[in-house]
């Protein structure tokens, strides 16, 4: 699987609009769309109960992983700001991909 390692900047961090924003691009694959934070497990990226509960705040670091690069492409660009949703401005810290 490859995955995307991104940090948030924004105030807000991925909560209420950024959040159902990332859910439905997330959902758009038929693949599986992985997020996880440090801590923590993974999450399926397509639950908006699962991304929500996971606390997503500035500074947080988040890991996106999935076989579909297309969706891990369009969520990086997403929340990187490329994806104009405001509050979920984050910074690109380091894109990684993974063979397994």
């Amino acid at each position: 699987m490859a995955e995307r390692r991104v940090k948030v900047t924004t105030e807000v961090g991925i909560q209420a609009r950024p959040a159902t924003v990332f859910v439905d691009t997330a959902a758009q694959s038929n693949a599986e769309v992985l997020i996880a934070k440090a801590g923590q497990g993974r999450h399926d990226a397509k639950s908006i109960l699962q991304v929500l509960t996971m606390d997503v705040r500035p500074g947080d670091a988040i890991v996106l992983t999935s076989d579909d690069e297309a969706v891990l492409d369009r969520l990086s660009a997403l929340v990187s700001n490329d994806g104009e949703v405001g509050e979920a401005d984050v910074t690109i810290v380091e894109t990684v991909d993974d063979e397994d």
